[in-house]
């Protein structure tokens, strides 16, 4: 089954816990604190297979999930750090945060690869926090939680060649008769519900790759029958073959036919419809193609070059493919096209360190670095504690809560953690 279309969640692996140890040997009276740090939790990386045609897998497992580092333990042993959790996609995959559309990564090569979650750092053990004014520390830090969110896999065919036009035109025929692709080919509209990949091979060795794009309808820019998830695979292309059926067959005008797919590529993105382009006036063995070819040159007037084909018979096809072969080597990759309302990118700001809100009378403190913190403390420790009060202090979250009129036994609250301030 061909997807190319997933939302996933991952999370990278917490770190490990310190651990809170002290030398106990028989002629060491006083050996110090021997904790050891936690280990780092495992990263989440996804990385590009050439191999992979289909994001089918991500449909049925859609949340991943890295091992967390181990904790550290005493003698000061560290703790082993997580596993990397490697992910392969198929080439082509446009990668994006689902909450704020940044685009984290674009793979278009085989092995590249990308970080999307990464583990946690591992807890300090109290072997760590050893100072001259403290030579025996109770205080060990938990890991740091892993990184998390929701990504968008989006595959974007990669092609050097796509074939674009109406349902029917012929493109299903033509890429079987130049490729070992062998899509099924019916005579009605819409037989093509998802791309073909077929490969052009010439005796000197040389090859490129071609698509069958699925037939486009008017509107497809606005995603009007499956536009957007059909025209996403012309982004890659680096030359565009735009399929007629120039016996107009179907009761259609072949010139319209050419002037509503133009727009729809206009309309979808500015970027393909700059795209080199090479018109295919197909079905050329039906009567009356003759006539509607000479009225598309004199429409056209040398603006594109034309060939005449017949891709049921394969009359005409092998000068267009090496028309194509000439063409594609003066031709750069294109890169991601740029539509604001697919693509947004955002820029990284500095946040503020905490918010602070009050709910029915209580005090309640968000943001990244304070949670972080919460999730850290070792609150068991009497040190972990006023550590923890002292961090609370050099951010400035004593003096926004004194601001806002707090007063002794109100309860203040910092994700699951709840307390009674007291000044």
């Amino acid at each position: 089954m061909f997807y190319d279309q997933a939302k996933i969640y991952v999370k990278g692996g917490d770190g490990g816990a310190g651990a809170v140890a002290f030398r106990r040997e028989k002629y060491v009276p006083e050996g110090g604190p021997s904790g050891g740090d936690g280990g780092r939790g495992g990263s989440i990386i996804l990385v590009a297979d050439e191999g992979l045609r289909t994001l089918v897998d991500f449909r049925y497992k859609r949340h991943y999930k890295a091992d967390r580092g181990k904790h550290g333990e005493g003698k000061n042993m560290h703790g082993k750090g997580g596993e990397d959790l490697v992910l392969r996609i198929p080439a082509g995959t446009l990668i994006k945060d689902a909450e704020t559309g940044e685009i984290l990564a674009d793979l278009t090569e085989n092995g590249q690869k990308v970080v999307v979650a990464r583990g946690g750092r591992g807890g300090r053990g109290n072997a760590r926090f050893l100072s001259n004014t403290n030579k025996a520390p109770t205080l060990a830090e938990n890991g740091e939680p892993g990184e998390e969110r929701w990504l968008l896999l989006e595959l974007k065919l990669l092609a050097d060649v796509g074939l674009v036009g109406f349902p029917n035109v012929g493109k299903s025929t033509l890429i079987s008769q130049v490729s070992a692709a062998k899509p099924k080919i019916a005579d009605y509209p819409f037989t093509t519900l998802v791309p073909n990949l077929g490969v052009v091979d010439f005796e000197d060795g040389e090859s490129f790759v071609i698509a069958d794009i699925p037939g486009l309808i008017e509107g497809a820019h606005t995603g009007a029958g499956l536009g957007h998830e059909f025209l996403r695979h012309t982004e890659r292309t680096r030359l565009i073959l735009h399929v007629l059926d120039i016996s107009g067959s179907e009761n259609r005008d072949p010139l319209e036919d050419f002037r509503i797919i133009r727009e729809e590529l206009r309309l979808y993105s500015p970027y393909l419809a700059e795209r080199p382009m090479l018109v295919v006036a197909n079905k050329m063995d039906i009567p009356g193609a003759e006539d509607n070819l000479e009225r598309l040159r004199a429409s056209l007037n040398d603006q594109y070059e034309i060939f005449a084909v017949s891709a049921a018979t394969g009359d005409g096809l092998e000068p267009l493919m090496f028309r194509i072969k000439e063409l594609l080597p003066n031709i750069p990759l294109p890169g991601i096209v740029d539509r604001s309302s697919q693509h947004r990118m955002t820029k990284a700001e500095p946040q503020e360190r905490f918010r602070l809100d009050q709910e029915e009378g209580v005090f309640v403190l968000s943001g990244k670095e304070l949670e972080k913190h919460v999730i850290m403390t070792h609150f068991e420790s009497e040190e972990g504690l006023h550590r923890f009060q002292n961090i609370l202090k050099v951010m400035g979250v004593d003096d926004a809560l004194r601001a806002q009129g707090i007063k002794e036994g109100d309860l203040v609250r910092i994700g699951e953690l709840e307390f009674e301030w007291q000044d």
